[in-house]
């Protein structure tokens, strides 16, 4: 009896440990699949996160650093469907991107200098500022270039007769564009010899530098701005006001589709050389020690893909500020590792993009102004308002809110009133 009594329990106990055992089974057989969906999505987060990185490291334009044969531009690795996969993957991200800069009614992620609590007034003196910085940025390749008798980049070599008076244009131009002399008419020369460069050079290399065509249109509409010599010694020299408000807007289209265009010839296009630039510089291709290695040719397809995706959004203005420092962080990774080329080449992409950085279009009118009334024209700080500062005395409290003639005739930067004599009429 002990032992049929002891049957029940015994049962039961063997039936439950069955139970627990199938229960086990199957969550031991569920587990392992919910590990290996969340090893994919994360080893996806990875490779996207990477093929941004690569978009940077890669860079560092091929052209100016490969030792080897020229290899031409590859039009018929355009039609493989692993490329169109990726031209498409780009398409698609880039009109979800404007859909999603449409939804949030073109407002950015990442907040503008307004949100640190830089005022209007603040941010037209800086725009006073920016022609002169992009006017250094600018000068300092073309003087380098035109001394060693190189069109615009590095690969560009020229001829003896072309590197002697192309050369030296250059050096005029950049010269001009340095000290604000001329500035407008050096525009026009750095326009014409960049058409020059079609036939000295060819197109494929004219069109890689396109953003030397932004800067070009940039300071024709633009001029130099209140710090330069035109200002001081030719003002009639000045563009109007009308076409100072587009020069923003073509510098960007030119670096822009510089970058596109660039992906498209180095990578996308011209895979055997990516192919050899990363078997002369294997470290470049990093993915390898993220444990996520990739072939050459994938890895020169993510970055030439990320090139493109990053200057169209730049050309069309969608979520700028995100994509310049997404752009900027990896565009400096290959700094320390090509030294000076690559710093003197990427000053006109640096002096843009942080430019663009804060420029937007709603800016229009401080950027306008800026220019007009320049850096000096900016309100003093709150704990000095109300306060006198001269040593004569003050007769009238300082304001924060001085109106400044915006009359076709007066001098930038002077009080209304102040623009002409009251006793005679004229200029004083």
């Amino acid at each position: 009896m002990q032992i049929g009594t002891g049957e029940i329990p015994a049962c039961r106990l063997l039936c439950s440990a069955g139970r627990a055992l199938r229960a086990f089974s199957r969550r031991g057989i569920e587990f392992p699949i919910r590990a290996v969906r969340t090893l994919k999505t994360t080893r996806v987060a990875i490779i996207a996160a990477t093929c941004l990185l690569t978009g940077g490291a890669a860079q560092a334009h091929e052209k100016w650093f490969y030792e080897g044969p020229r290899m031409p531009l590859r039009w018929d690795l355009l039609s493989r469907p692993m490329l169109l996969g990726f031209l498409a993957g780009v398409a698609v991200l880039l009109g979800v991107s404007y859909a999603a800069w449409k939804f949030r009614g073109r407002r950015d992620f990442i907040p503008g200098p307004e949100a640190f609590g830089a005022r209007a007034e603040r941010r037209m003196a800086f725009y006073g500022l920016v022609p002169a910085i992009l006017g250094l940025h600018i000068a300092v390749p073309l003087l380098v270039e035109g001394v060693l008798g190189r069109l615009f980049s590095p690969n560009n070599a020229m001829a003896p007769g072309y590197a002697h008076f192309i050369g030296l244009g250059e050096v005029l131009v950049g010269l001009c564009l340095f000290y604000g002399g001329m500035a407008r008419l050096a525009a026009m020369a750095l326009a014409a010899i960049w058409l020059a460069g079609m036939g000295v050079v060819g197109p494929e290399p004219m069109l890689e530098n396109l953003h030397y065509l932004g800067f070009a249109g940039f300071f024709f509409l633009a001029g130099r701005g209140p710090i330069a010599v035109d200002r001081l010694l030719f003002p009639r020299l000045e563009p109007p006001a009308w076409m100072v408000g587009h020069a923003p807007t073509a510098l960007r289209a030119g670096v822009g589709l510089s970058l596109a265009i660039v992906g498209v010839t180095e990578k996308l296009g011209n895979l055997p050389l990516a192919g050899a630039f990363l078997k002369q510089y294997p470290f470049i291709n990093f993915t390898s020690k993220l444990g996520i290695p990739m072939s050459d040719e994938l890895f020169a397809l993510c970055a030439g893909s990320v090139e493109v995706y990053a200057g169209l959004m730049i050309l069309f203005g969608i979520f700028p500020r995100t994509i310049i420092l997404v752009t900027l962080f990896p565009l400096n990774l290959s700094l320390t590792v090509f030294n000076w080329g690559e710093l003197v080449g990427h000053l006109p992409y640096y002096g843009s993009l942080a430019f663009l950085l804060v420029w937007t279009p709603r800016d229009r009118d401080l950027w306008v102004d800026g220019l007009r009334l320049g850096p000096l024209a900016c309100d003093p700080p709150r704990s000095e308002i109300g306060q006198c500062t001269s040593p004569t005395g003050c007769s009238t409290p300082r304001s924060s809110s001085a109106r400044w003639s915006s009359a076709p005739g007066a001098w930038p930067g002077r009080p209304v009133g102040s623009a002409t004599s009251s006793a005679t009429g004229r200029r004083p």
